[in-house]
């Protein structure tokens, strides 16, 4: 099992090796966060770029006093967070899905097709009206599985508001997606946006 602290601070070091080996093993999980914050996936493609790239830059300034996964997730909601702002200062095309797309996915028509394209755009939708504060605090509780000690080190918020961007993200989640559904996270595993999960961190 990879000690990615420990790569971390090799990489901090000047290893090359081992810079290139911690942003091979995260990039999927920088990804999975610019997908859920922003909803686009052009858009988190470009966030995962900025993020990477700050990653990589910034990390002879890790001091290992927090966990690196603590820090890379502070960097890549910020990157998602300041693509956002900058897709709602630009116009936006509107993309249309045709036959030729569903295809490529699947038998057009098929049920199971639907249901799945259909739920990952309900909470993308959802996910995308919320305030950005909860939207992000959201994100990395229900669909990264981050505890609330490291989301409010993260956000740079106390505990106690980060419990309450949750509750109040997830009350509009809900009000918006009615009954608790699994989705889809960016990194492929099935994760559930439910107010019943634990609150005890």
């Amino acid at each position: 099992m990879v000690d990615v602290d420990a790569l971390a601070r090799r990489a901090a070091q000047g290893d090359r090796r081992a810079l290139e080996d911690l942003l091979g093993e995260h990039v999927d999980h920088v990804h999975a966060i610019c997908r859920r914050v922003l909803g686009d996936p052009e858009d988190a493609l470009d966030a995962t770029q900025e993020a990477m790239i700050a990653i990589a830059r910034g990390i002879s300034g890790f001091d290992g006093r927090s966990r690196f996964t603590t820090w890379m997730y502070r960097v890549a909601t910020n990157a998602a967070l300041d693509e956002a702002r900058r897709k709602a200062r630009r116009p936006r095309p509107v993309e249309v899905i045709d036959d030729t797309t569903a295809t490529a996915f699947g038998r057009p028509g098929s049920a199971a097709l639907d249901e799945r394209v259909s739920t990952r755009v309900d909470v993308d939708a959802a996910l995308q009206a919320l305030p950005e504060d909860f939207r992000a605090a959201v994100v990395l509780r229900d669909l990264s599985g981050l505890d609330y000690a490291e989301i409010a080190e993260v956000l740079d918020v106390p505990p106690g508001t980060v419990r309450s961007r949750i509750s109040r993200g997830r009350a509009l989640l809900h009000a918006a997606l009615g009954p608790p559904s699994a989705v889809e996270s960016g990194n492929g595993n099935r994760d559930t946006v439910d107010e019943r999960r634990s609150d005890d961190g």
